[in-house]
Order: structure tokens, then sequence, then C-alpha cells
């Protein structure tokens, strides 16, 4: 088994630059698709999630390795006011709002502390939604995977391989590896577009913040349209908090603490929206590659968030990341979200959890349900369905076994 590399410790540069871009190949595709469907700037929506990360991490003391990308819970209200109304202030008003909401959601926490998060979401809640939240992502990864199977396949297959196989440095890069054998392959079978790369060698940099025209301006419908949607995202945060903590044997709702967490956050998704990014929010995707990697520093966050600052301004960088074809992207991510999914699984067997008590099987079953069959932020109704049964459903007497 590999040795685990922990949250505090830092690789040399030539091992942590690889490790940091295979951090940001991870959180690309998804970072850049909420722009591109709402009318946002792609180029902006990168700056805005590398500097949010810095500050994320600025303000949870460097002891979150979580990297900050652009939320699907915002996509229909942005695409509402970019596209429908074209009006990117007020969408920028309305992400602003979501910063401020976190932001007293912080502070409310700094009185009522954090403890009780533990107490009312224990293992037999944390796991099923730790197994959701990778468990309800599977769709988009077999989706991206249809495009071309064999393709998905031979990547899945390489990155298996690496993660199992491999020796030394190469075994805590595998999705890296699995994603440039993949791309060969694809050239190789003609599947690789080389558009978007020849046209960025025409403006090689380009600087993509236009403050007048990104700037929030107050708007009353903007706000009232996103501020419910910032208590969803507080869930999915919470969430991934879990997840982190099974992942990397740490407990980040308590130290730093979940209220660090949604501040930095907070904070984060305020400055991008001065830039003209959609809200941010923990990602998933990078979790995923957590757990493939065994490798938690979050140094290696630190710099794929430098890294995306840098592509934000290089043409032909984005260009080539996006040239990706998507069954490569689509084998990789079916390795990631499953391995969020084991780990929630995991959760429950290192708990012990006994199923023969009618509270947990019922709780389980419930999160489980919802989570995977409500298509509109299911995660965050399936936690809020297991946090209300452990509080209303009684403690199981001694059940026949």
């Amino acid at each position: 088994m590999a040795k685990e590399i922990q949250i505090h410790e830092r690789l040399p540069l030539y091992k942590a630059i690889p490790l940091g871009l295979q951090h940001v190949f991870a959180m690309f595709g998804a970072t850049v698709l909420v722009p591109f469907l709402t009318g946002l700037s792609p180029a902006i929506a990168l700056l805005a999630s590398g500097i949010g990360t810095i500050v994320f991490l600025l303000l949870t003391g460097s002891k979150i390795p979580a990297y900050l990308g652009s939320s699907f819970a915002y996509i229909g209200a942005l695409t509402y006011f970019v596209q429908d109304q074209n009006n990117v202030g007020a969408a920028m008003a309305g992400a602003f709002t979501i910063g401020v909401i976190y932001i007293l959601v912080y502070l409310l926490m700094t009185v009522v502390g954090t403890g009780w998060i533990h107490r009312i979401v224990p293992p037999v809640v944390s796991g099923p939604v730790v197994a959701i939240i990778g468990l309800s992502l599977t769709p988009v990864a077999a989706n991206m995977a249809s495009e071309n199977w064999y393709l998905a396949i031979f990547t899945l297959a390489v990155a298996i391989f690496f993660s199992i196989f491999a020796k030394g440095f190469f075994k805590i890069i595998p999705i890296l590896l699995a994603i440039i054998f993949g791309y060969i392959a694809a050239a190789i079978m003609g599947l690789v577009d080389y558009t978007l790369i020849k046209a960025s060698t025409e403006n090689i940099l380009a600087f993509p913040v236009v403050f007048s025209e990104t700037m929030p301006t107050f708007n009353k419908a903007a706000i009232l349209m996103f501020a419910p949607l910032a208590f969803v995202t507080i869930i999915e945060d919470l969430g991934h908090m879990i997840v982190l903590g099974k992942i990397t044997k740490s407990d980040p709702i308590k130290n730093p603490g979940f209220h660090r967490v949604i501040l930095g956050n907070g904070v984060a998704t305020g400055i991008g929206s001065f830039l003209g990014g959609p809200p941010l929010t923990t990602y998933g995707e990078n979790i995923g590659v957590l757990a493939v990697t065994r490798v938690y520093s979050v140094f290696n966050i630190w710099i794929a968030a430098i890294i995306a600052i840098i592509l934000s301004f290089v043409t032909p960088l984005q260009a080539a990341i996006m040239s990706i074809p998507t069954a490569v992207m689509g084998g990789v991510t079916i390795l990631l979200f499953g391995m969020i999914g084991a780990a929630g699984l995991r959760t429950l067997i290192e708990a012990k959890v006994n199923f023969s008590h009618s509270k947990n099987l019922i709780i389980a079953s419930v999160i489980f349900a919802v989570g995977i069959g409500v298509s509109s932020h299911g995660v965050a109704w399936a936690t809020l369905a297991g946090i209300g049964l452990n509080l209303v459903l009684p403690e199981p007497a001694e059940e026949e076994e």
C-alpha cells in the first residue's frame, strides 16, 4: 500500500507541480462548464476559482485540502440574468449575496459553535451522505464516457493500473498519467479536435477582467432568486467536509471548524462576484483525487490554484486542456466518483452501524433513495432528510437480531 502524504506535508516542487496539475485536470471541466452554460467568461471563472481557492486556504489556515470551483447549484439563476436578461451586474449581485449569507452563517456559528454538527450527523447519516455524493455524480461520468466507451475504458484501465501496480512517484499521479495516455490514444484514433489550440495561438495572452462590465449592481430580484440557494450549497459543503474527514482521517468540521469553511467559501465567492465569476463551492472531483492518490498535501492545492490563475491568462494552455476528449475525462471521473461512494460505505463499516435496527435502516434507505432519485440538489435534500429522521425517530430498543 502506498504511503499516505498528510495534509501538512510538503513534497519537493518537481513532485508537487504534477500533483497540482492533476487537481487542475480534475476540476477544469466542471469549472469552465458552468460559465459555458450560463454565458459567463470561462477565463474569468478560472481566475475566480484560483483566487477563491487561495482565499479559502488562507482563511482555513491551510488545514483543508479542498479546491473551490464553479458551483452547479446556481446555473439556473445565472442563466436567467446573464443570457435572458443580459444583466451580468444583477447576476453578480446575486453571487455577492451568497457570499454575504455565508459570512452571516459564519458569524452565527462562531456564537453557537460547531460541535452540534457531529451530534446531528452521526455515522448512520454521514456514511450514506458521503456515498451518494459520489454515486449521484456517476451518471455524469457515465455520460462523459459514453462519447467513446473504448477510449473511456482504456483511460480508466490506465488509472487503475498505475494506482495498483506503479512504484514510487508514478503511483501517486495515476489520474494525470491516465489523462496523458488517454489523450495520446485519442490522438491516434483521430478524436482530438485541435481547432481551439490553433485559434489560441493568434492571441496567446488574454486579460479577462473588465470590471465595468462585471461589478455587482443592486437587483432585488437577483438577491431573492440566489439567496435560498446558499443554504443548499452550505449543506453540500458540509457533506464534502465529512467526505474529506473520512478520506484524510482528519476532522475539518472541528479543526479548523466548519465555520471557517463557510467563511472561506463566502469570502471567495464575494471576491469572485467582483471579477464576474460564478459562486464557488468545494469540489468532489478533487476530493476523489485525494482518495485515489492518498496524497492529502494542501501545498498541492496551492499549486493547483496558481496554475488555474496562470491558465486564465494563457489561452493556448486553456485550449490544450479543453481539447481533451470528453471520453478521456469520463474514464477518470468514473474512478474518482466511485472512490467517494466507496468512502461512504467504508464509514458505515468502520463505525459498525447495526442495520438490524429499524432506525438505522430507515435513515440509510431514505438518504440513498432521495440522494440518487432527486435530480435537483438531491444530496442536500437527502442530508436534510437524514438529519431530520435521526432527530425524530426514537432510539432503537433491543431488537431481535
